[in-house]
C-alpha cells in the first residue's frame, strides 16, 4: 500500500470511480454539438469548422501538458482533495460561461481553461495509485477507462438529445454535473496523502520541464513515455474529427453521432471493467499493449476507407476491445517511481499524452480539411484514420522491440 492504508474499505475506490464517470459525462455532453456550435459562431463550412475544432483540441491538450505535472505535484504536496475541489470549481464556472459564448475567440479561451482543469485526471490516477497495491494497479487503472466509458454512455447520448433545445443546453447540463462532482468530492472522498508522507518540492520545481527531467532519469521510463506519446497522437483522431467525419463520410445526424459515442461508451465499460483483467491475466501487461495496438490497427485501416454507417458502427466494439493500452503502461511506469511521487509521475504521463493530443488534432483536422474541402484534389475523408494507422504500426514495432529487450 502506498500513502495511506485503506484496508478492505471499498468506498474510496468507488468514490474516485464515480468522479471519473461524472467528469466524462461533462466532456461527452459537448462532443455532438461542437461542429454545429463552431459553425454557429463563425458562419464557416463544416470543413473549415473542423480546423477550428482541431485548434481548440490542441489548445486544450497544451494546457494539460503544462499543468498536469504541476497539478499532480501539488496534490503530492497539499493532498488530493483540495486540488480536486479547486479544479472542479473552476471547471463549473467555465461551463457556465461557455454556454453563453458568442464568438470563436471566447470559445477558444474557455477551452484553454477547460484544458487546465481537466488536468485533474492526473490527481484521480494518483489517488488510485495511493489505495491500490502495485501488482493490482493495471486493473485498477482500468477503472479510469470504465468510468470514462460510463460517462460516454450517458454524456454523448444526453448531449445529442439536449441539442434539440439548442447548442448551448449541453453546456449548462455539463455545469450541473460538475457542480455535483464538486459536492461529491467535498462530502464523500477521503484524503489519502498523510502529512507525514507528503513530498514538499520547491514551488519552482513543479513544472512540466523539471518533472520530465526527473522521471526520464528513471530506468525504462523514456521508452514507455514514447509509447504513450505515439499512441495518443494516433487515437486522438476520434475526439478530434469523429463528429466531422461522421457527418461528411457517413451522413450522420447529431443524434446518430451521440448514439455512436454511447455505443462506444457501453463497450468501453465492459472492456475496462472486466475484459482488461482477462487480458492482463493471460497476456500480461506487455501482451495486453500488443493486442490493443493490433486491434486498433485493424479498426483504423478499415475505418479510413468506409462510407457505410453499419460498417463503422460494427467497428466500434472492436475499437473498444483495443482501448486497453494506457492502463498497463501506467502500471509499468508507476512501479518505477516512489510512493510520494505518484501524483507527479502520473501527471508526467498525462502531460506526455497531452503532447500527443496537441499534435494529433492538428494532423487530423488539417488532413481532413485538405481532403474534403471544395479545393481538394482528392476526396478522402478517411485520411486522418489512414495516418493514425501508420502511427499505430510504428507503436507496435516499438513495443515489440521493448518486449525483446525485456526478455533479453
Amino acid at each position: 500500500m502506498t500513502q495511506t492504508s485503506i484496508g478492505s474499505n471499498k468506498l474510496p475506490l468507488a468514490a474516485i470511480f464515480l468522479l471519473f464517470v461524472i467528469d466524462a459525462m461533462g466532456i461527452g455532453l459537448m462532443m455532438p454539438v461542437m461542429p454545429d456550435l463552431i459553425r454557429e459562431v463563425t458562419g464557416d463550412t463544416l470543413s473549415d469548422a473542423a480546423l477550428w475544432g482541431g485548434i481548440m483540441a490542441s489548445a486544450f491538450a497544451a494546457m494539460q501538458f503544462i499543468f498536469a505535472p504541476t497539478i499532480g505535484a501539488m496534490s503530492d504536496r497539499w493532498g488530493r482533495r483540495p486540488v480536486l475541489l479547486i479544479s472542479l470549481l473552476i471547471m463549473f464556472a467555465d461551463y457556465v460561461v461557455m454556454a453563453f459564448a458568442s464568438t470563436i475567440w471566447m470559445l477558444f479561451v474557455l477551452r484553454l481553461i477547460s484544458g487546465l482543469t481537466s488536468a485533474n485526471f492526473a490527481v484521480g490516477n494518483a489517488y488510485i495509485a495511493d489505495i491500490t497495491p502495485p501488482e493490482k494497479r493495471a486493473a485498477s487503472f482500468g477503472l479510469f477507462g470504465a468510468g470514462f466509458g460510463i460517462g460516454f454512455v450517458i454524456g454523448p447520448m444526453l448531449g445529442g438529445l439536449l441539442a434539440e433545445y439548442g447548442t448551448r443546453a449541453p453546456f449548462l447540463a455539463a455545469a450541473a454535473l460538475t457542480f455535483l462532482n464538486l459536492a461529491f468530492v467535498m462530502f464523500v472522498l477521503p484524503e489519502t496523502v498523510k502529512s507525514t508522507s507528503r513530498k514538499l518540492p520547491k514551488l519552482i520545481d513543479i513544472n512540466p520541464i523539471s518533472s520530465f527531467g526527473r522521471f526520464l532519469k528513471l530506468p525504462g521510463l523514456r521508452g514507455l513515455l514514447t509509447l504513450v506519446l505515439m499512441n495518443e497522437i494516433a487515437i486522438i483522431v476520434y475526439p478530434a474529427v469523429w463528429a466531422f467525419f461522421a457527418m461528411e463520410a457517413l451522413d450522420w445526424s447529431t443524434l446518430e453521432i451521440g448514439l455512436s459515442l454511447t455505443v462506444f461508451g457501453l463497450c468501453m465499460v465492459v472492456v475496462q471493467a472486466g475484459v482488461i483483467r482477462l487480458y492482463l491475466k493471460y497476456l500480461g501487461e506487455l501482451g495486453t499493449v500488443i493486442l490493443g495496438l493490433s486491434l486498433n490497427i485493424f479498426v483504423f485501416s478499415v475505418m479510413a476507407f468506409t462510407t457505410n454507417g453499419k460498417v463503422a458502427m460494427a467497428l466500434i466494439p472492436i475499437s473498444a476491445l483495443g482501448a486497453v493500452i494506457l492502463p498497463p503502461l501506467k502500471s509499468m511506469m508507476s512501479r518505477r517511481a516512489p510512493a510520494n511521487m505518484q501524483g507527479e509521475l502520473l501527471g508526467v504521463v498525462s502531460s506526455t499524452a497531452s503532447v500527443g493530443a496537441i499534435i494529433g488534432p492538428i494532423i487530423a483536422t488539417v488532413s481532413f480539411r485538405a481532403f474534403t474541402g471544395d479545393d481538394a484534389a482528392i476526396y478522402f475523408p478517411g485520411i486522418p484514420f489512414a495516418i493514425s494507422t501508420l502511427l499505430l504500426l510504428g507503436s507496435l514495432v516499438a513495443i515489440l522491440v521493448l518486449r525483446r529487450g525485456t526478455k533479453g
